[in-house]
């Protein structure tokens, strides 16, 4: 009512009028009232503004890059089935040859992927971080999976039932193709594992493996322990420590009780073996 009785008291035929008409004016000043009322498109424009900030802040999942890169319509797709949750550092999410029960798009946590012999023992053939997802294997047409998935750092992740992703993965050719490339370049990564292990030094292996943890948990800073680094890297204790001496001596890293810390990217990527500057897990996912 206030609004129309503004309308009404404008000339008629005048600026002000054929502005409003021509959709030119978004508010008009109530000088008796001391306040501003706004015409309807501008309401309507202010209401849309809202929501589509509001959905924009409960999206945590566009902190995943794969679910960024999709078009919005495919994201939207899946964002029902989205479950965030908090992943704890030693936490198994998946184990070798067993059914895979959900799938997991790191937000701010790192997964390791492991290979895992008779004995129990592990040997770590990928690392997973925002630029990917747990559970490859599924868009791939394999129901088990072929590694062990251990959290190695704690943070956030959402997570999908096997049985959603499965459904909606038809719906969502971008994602589909997303995933291939994924899984090539982890393909990529593990055969390169191989040829590292073989024939660069300990010390070498060492930084690169430091420098892709950097990368992946976005942190100079990690827990990791020297029996850890020895069950990851494949080697005995001892090797570990023969590898992170020379490092630490030279100031390119600090490790104590369990706490890593890169002090100086540059020179330790310069101490790192070549598999780190052909490494094609960020830049070829991302």
């Amino acid at each position: 009512m206030k609004l129309e009785r503004l309308l009404r008291g404008l000339p008629k035929n005048g600026p002000a009028s054929k502005a409003v008409e021509a959709g030119e004016i978004d508010a008009i000043m109530d000088y008796a009232g001391s306040n501003v009322v706004l015409l309807p498109a501008a309401r309507r424009a202010l209401r849309d503004g809202e929501s589509r900030a509001s959905e924009a802040s409960h999206e945590p999942s566009i902190a995943n890059t794969l679910l960024a890169a999709l078009p919005r319509a495919e994201y939207r797709q899946l964002l029902a089935s989205l479950e965030p949750l908090t992943l704890r550092s030693g936490e198994v999410l998946q184990e070798q040859g067993a059914a895979v029960p959900f799938v997991y798009f790191p937000v701010d946590c790192v997964i390791s992927l492991l290979a895992t012999a008779e004995n129990d023992q592990g040997l770590e053939v990928g690392l997973v971080a925002c630029e990917g997802m747990v559970g490859v294997s599924l868009a791939l047409g394999a129901e088990a999976s072929s590694v062990r998935a251990l959290v190695l750092v704690t943070g956030t992740a959402l997570r999908m039932k096997a049985a959603h992703f499965l459904s909606a993965l038809p719906q969502c050719p971008s994602l589909q193709r997303a995933l291939y490339r994924y899984a090539h370049a982890k393909l990529a990564l593990a055969r390169q594992a191989v040829v590292c292990s073989c024939f660069h030094a300990s010390e070498a292996r060492f930084a690169h493996w430091l420098l892709t943890m950097g990368d992946r948990s976005r942190s100079e800073e990690f827990f990791l322990t020297q029996a850890q680094a020895a069950d990851l890297l494949g080697v005995r204790r001892a090797t570990v420590n023969e590898a992170a001496g020379p490092l630490q001596r030279r100031g390119l890293i600090r490790f104590s009780r369990g706490r890593l810390r890169i002090l100086d990217r540059d020179r330790l990527r310069a101490a790192a073996c070549s598999c780190y500057a052909g490494d094609p897990g960020v830049r070829n996912v991302r």
